[in-house]
């Protein structure tokens, strides 16, 4: 079953991770490791091109690992997924933590139906698992302030990816639960950079998230074989 870009089957498998996507030893491990350097790479750009303190949108927040890291940095952060166990978890977390972040059990198909724009957008390693990538941009596109910016972040098609992201995460280290991805849906940057094109985007910057095993976390680089970053902006 879809809903606009939602697989529902995906919806079902990150909502079974919900209580455990705030143990930084748990399923959500990588993303816990990554949420620093890449929250920090989107704040500067952000700040620069949109000021300090505007308004940021998380699609595919998930229980707001990246929602919660733009609020500390000072963005007045709204947070949705369409999975509603991960947005609980993401509400009480964001209460305990006395941060003040709007959670939305909702999808960019349905917010572009209530004509709201935000001058930040973000939606990170979400486009991978969406039922049409270029459908998904045109909603953020729609969703875009004039002058707004789009933060994404996914995974490249590269053998790299497959042993490192599939094999390795999900079936040697164990690191991701079996079937959190789907290489066939990693998508190169050239690819990225087409389908935003088609929907009325241009990619303006990249860089990569490279894992350190000696330093067992991940910085930015400029290697984009595996996790990449990307920003963009409406043509």
């Amino acid at each position: 079953m879809q809903n606009g870009s939602v697989v529902e089957a995906e919806i079902a498998h990150f909502n079974a991770l919900a209580a455990e996507w705030w143990d930084p030893n748990g399923p959500m491990r990588p993303l816990h490791q990554m949420n620093g350097p890449r929250a920090a790479w989107i704040a500067e750009r952000a700040r620069r091109l949109a000021g300090a303190g505007a308004r940021l949108l998380d699609v595919g927040c998930g229980a707001g690992l990246l929602s919660e890291a733009m609020a500390k940095e000072g963005f007045a952060v709204t947070g949705v997924d369409a999975g509603a166990e991960v947005v609980a978890v993401a509400r009480a977390h964001a209460a305990e933590a006395g941060l003040g972040i709007e959670y939305q059990n909702t999808t960019a198909e349905a917010l572009v139906t209530e004509g709201v724009r935000f001058p930040v957008i973000t939606a990170l390693e979400i486009i991978e698992h969406v039922a049409d990538p270029v459908e998904f941009l045109r909603a953020l596109r729609a969703l875009l302030a004039p002058q707004g910016v789009l933060f994404l972040s996914t995974l490249n098609r590269t053998p790299a990816s497959f042993a490192v992201a599939k094999l390795g995460a999900e079936y040697v280290l164990k690191l991701l639960p079996k079937g959190t991805h789907d290489w066939g849906k990693f998508i190169k940057p050239e690819e990225l950079a087409r389908h935003a094109r088609a929907a009325g985007l241009r990619l303006t910057d990249t860089a990569g998230l490279s894992y350190s095993p000696l330093a067992r976390g991940f910085s930015v680089s400029r290697d984009l074989s595996i996790n990449y970053l990307a920003m963009a902006v409406a043509v």
